[in-house]
């Protein structure tokens, strides 16, 4: 339980971070193997907010699609050029995979 605790609570620290940071401009029209940085930033935050909304815990749908998004950007991140863009996404993979750990399960 402390650890979940814990999990939320770092997780929570990094969504204010990644929040607060605007999405790099290097990385708006750009794909990666047909993948859109923006469509991950979108869709990893959506599952972030669930997850820290529900103490930990995501459904199975939003656990598949974070699951997907982590490996996309793991596949992205090697190819961006940009510091700042890169360092963008490890926050984003970061925030993907600690949401991606569900202690308390699925619901």
């Amino acid at each position: 339980m402390i650890e979940s605790a814990e999990q939320v609570q770092t997780a929570g620290r990094l969504w204010q971070e990644h929040r607060q940071e605007p999405f790099p401009d290097s990385l708006r029209r750009v794909t990666f193997e047909g993948t859109h940085v923006w469509l991950l930033d979108l869709d990893i935050a959506g599952c972030v907010l669930r997850w820290l909304e529900g103490g930990g815990t995501l459904d199975s749908k939003n656990s598949r699609l974070v699951q997907s998004c982590i490996e996309d950007l793991e596949r992205v991140i090697p190819e961006i050029n940009d510091p700042a863009g890169a360092q963008y996404c490890q926050r984003l993979h970061q925030l993907a995979v600690l949401v991606s750990r569900n202690p308390s399960g699925t619901t």
